[in-house]
């Protein structure tokens, strides 16, 4: 009769639970690491809409984006690394970069971020 209450029991193994614990644990020290980027990415967003509305120039531009990424603290991208050009007398300020995470050993997870101002 004990035979057959172990048969019909159900569940995960211990070593299950350490595997599927070590899979989140790990998934969540990567999604750690990639968060602050993506907030950052946010803050470089908002900071070319700024600098596009506001600049008239080119060196309009970049000033202006240059001072929202000292008050954000955007260190990744700097007013000389966007891209400003005119479509029908509206300001377009475009960007692009990358951003590596590194995982262990020689392996790096490369974050590729573009974007352009509305």
């Amino acid at each position: 009769m004990l035979e057959k209450v172990r048969s019909r029991q159900r569940g995960i193994s211990f070593i299950g639970l350490v595997f599927v614990g070590g899979i989140l644990a790990m998934t969540g020290v990567v999604l750690a690491q990639v968060f602050p980027t993506y907030m950052e990415y946010q803050s470089v967003t908002k900071a070319v809409n700024k600098a596009a509305a506001e600049g008239a120039t080119v060196a309009d531009v970049r000033t202006v984006f240059d001072k929202a990424a000292a008050v954000d603290d955007i260190k990744t991208i700097s007013g000389r690394d966007l891209d400003v050009t005119k479509e029908a007398d509206k300001v377009v300020v475009s960007f692009d970069y990358k951003r590596e995470i590194h995982l262990f050993g020689p392996a790096y997870l490369t974050l590729k971020y573009a974007g352009r101002s509305k």
